[in-house]
């Protein structure tokens, strides 16, 4: 079974698409929850649940992205 040869940027583009999606979902998580607690006045509720969904988020988007990489799509 012959192994397709990529090129090392396609490998650092990879890792810059992971560790964006990663950040951005985790830190849109963070600020939107920080937003709903100032507007509901729950003071850590949402930013924790933000924070938990945008790991959520980013892992899902991580996971998505290894695999089409890896699929030689």
């Amino acid at each position: 079974m012959s192994r397709k040869q990529r090129h090392p940027l396609q490998a650092m583009a990879l890792m810059t698409a992971i560790l964006s999606q990663l950040a951005g979902s985790v830190l849109i998580g963070l600020f939107l929850g920080k937003w709903l607690d100032e507007r509901f006045v729950t003071e850590p509720l949402f930013l924790i649940v933000g924070l938990l969904l945008g790991l959520a988020t980013g892992v899902y988007a991580m996971l998505r992205s290894v695999r089409h990489f890896f699929s030689g799509e």
